[in-house]
């Protein structure tokens, strides 16, 4: 697994390795069952303290998308969930982007021309 971060970037370290774990899963690099690196691996392997690591798989595990196993480690869980438990996790992410665009003066139907599009890139 290729994983690259920004130490420059405003945006927290674990986040970055949960976006691009999510990422992977998204773009069909991580499938259900990929057995993640390890927390120690992973860290020395991207120069980050191992609680970074630990941090970003233990948000993942949160939001369903990977599993700890006891003995096997950190396993990709690619699986769909209900509707409403994805809601309840991206809707806080969407309100802050559809805020945006709707005070960029964005229609709806340029918003959902854009959302078309990074859906299809990550779809191919």
């Amino acid at each position: 697994m290729q994983l690259t971060i920004d130490f420059d970037s405003k945006i927290p370290l674990y986040t970055q390795i949960r976006d691009a774990i999510v990422s992977g899963i998204a773009t069909g690099d991580l499938t259900n069952g990929t057995i993640l690196p390890s927390i120690r691996a992973l860290g020395n392997e991207l120069g980050v303290n191992l609680h970074t690591v630990n941090k970003a798989y233990k948000e993942l595990q949160r939001e369903g998308f990977v599993e700890i196993q006891r003995g096997r480690g950190v396993v990709v869980h690619a699986h769909g969930s209900p509707i409403q438990a994805v809601a309840e996790v991206l809707r806080p992410a969407l309100e802050k982007v559809v805020a945006e665009a709707v005070a960029r003066h964005l229609d709806r139907d340029a918003l959902h021309t854009m959302i078309d599009e990074l859906y299809d890139d990550l779809k191919e």
